[in-house]
């Protein structure tokens, strides 16, 4: 049976639905008093995620017609209680810190369209965390018990990479979230920080990944210098600088390893031309940026000093920016899979709700090379 069979034209969530199609196999008797499929026996019978299959197994709880025995499963209710109104959509908070700058409302929509994406799945409130320089912990944590104004069940939260001091906004933030009962899941990177360990669940991009296929693309185009621009002590930075350090040592000839860190105080208009520089004295021919709006600004550059790109130097971004495909000159860039993020988020938040004590765990999801003017000469 697929999804198509059970959906229904009004907007109500599939799991609602789908817990109406299991209540009436309940009450036709199919399963007598036993045992009920298995969370992972629905979603597959049905064609829908685990997700959305827990989701329907709770409406069958919050109506009395299941119970669920520790370690055992769930069970056909010995005495059908009164059927209440069907529940509500489940509602999700999806918190943003973006850096700040010109491109700041592009990289949050980017975070919002995938969530708009699997809107069948809840609602969805983006926004972004507003807490000032100088804000106080008891500021950040009021900011965490707004959020249960609107019932959410749990919390998806982009943290900052910027500071040292944002980053202890977050940690008071995601604190007061732990201390109303809001669940967190990360979405693209851990809290900022060298090599530092999870506190909570994570959902990210495969950053290696794109490190490994830049920096191939950029090999295959016979690059002899290749470099890495890095700035903040993220996950984000760190994974992509490892996937392409691997790239380079598994294509082996003794490649020169160029990595170019942005010191963190410099802002957009400093730090694009200080790249560029940077390049040029590393003498670099390829040269891979952490996003996108970082490419076209040192693009911009590197034509002030003379040099075209692709001709002289090839540029990758990341993340697959509306920017990116603005101009004459496209830029090529591994995307961010925004769609298939809010999905895995969605079941790694389903099954820290449903097992809290689990093991902390780390998904990423690969993205693709998107190949555009700015490595490939025409």
């Amino acid at each position: 049976m697929s999804w198509s069979d059970l959906s229904d034209s009004d907007t109500a969530p599939k799991y609602v639905h789908l817990a109406e199609q299991l209540a009436a196999r309940i009450r036709a008797g199919e399963w007598g008093s036993g045992k009920v499929p298995t969370v992972r026996d629905i979603a597959g019978r049905y064609d829908v995620s685990s997700f959305t299959a827990s989701r329907a197994l709770q409406v069958l709880r919050e109506r009395g017609l299941v119970v669920t025995r520790d370690r055992s499963g769930s069970y056909v209710s010995a005495i059908e209680q009164p059927v209440p109104a069907p529940a509500r959509a489940a509602r999700w908070a999806v918190v943003t810190r973006v850096s700040p700058g010109p491109w700041q409302v592009a990289s949050e929509a980017v975070v919002k369209v995938g969530f708009e994406r699997v809107a069948e799945e809840g609602t969805f409130a983006v926004r972004p965390l507003e807490l000032s320089a100088g804000a106080r912990q008891l500021d950040a944590e009021r900011a965490a018990e707004a959020l249960t104004r609107d019932r959410p069940e749990g919390v998806f939260f982009l943290p900052s990479r910027v500071s040292e001091e944002l980053c202890r906004q977050d940690e008071w933030f995601l604190a007061g979230c732990r201390r109303v009962g809001l669940p967190v899941v990360l979405l693209d990177r851990n809290l900022r920080g060298q090599n530092r360990p999870l506190d909570y669940d994570l959902v990210a991009s495969d950053h290696f990944d794109g490190g490994v296929r830049c920096t191939e693309h950029l090999l295959a185009l016979e690059r002899r210098t290749v470099a890495c621009v890095i700035a903040s002590p993220t996950s984000t930075h760190s994974d992509r600088l490892a996937g392409y350090l691997y790239a380079l040592q598994t294509a082996g000839g003794d490649r020169p390893v160029r990595v170019i860190r942005v010191p963190e105080h410099l802002d957009a208009r400093e730090a694009y031309p200080w790249t560029a520089d940077e390049l040029v004295r590393a003498g670099a021919d390829g040269v891979i940026c952490y996003q996108d709006y970082v490419a076209v600004g040192v693009i911009l550059e590197l034509f002030r000093r003379g040099l075209n790109v692709p001709r002289d130097v090839a540029v990758v971004g990341c993340d697959d920016l509306p920017i990116g495909h603005s101009f004459a000159l496209g830029v090529s860039s591994y995307t961010y899979p925004s769609e298939a993020i809010a999905r895995a988020a969605l079941r790694v938040m389903a099954n820290r709700i449903t097992h809290p004590a689990d093991p902390l765990t780390k998904v990423v999801v690969p993205g693709q090379l998107v190949v555009r003017d700015s490595t490939v000469v025409s």
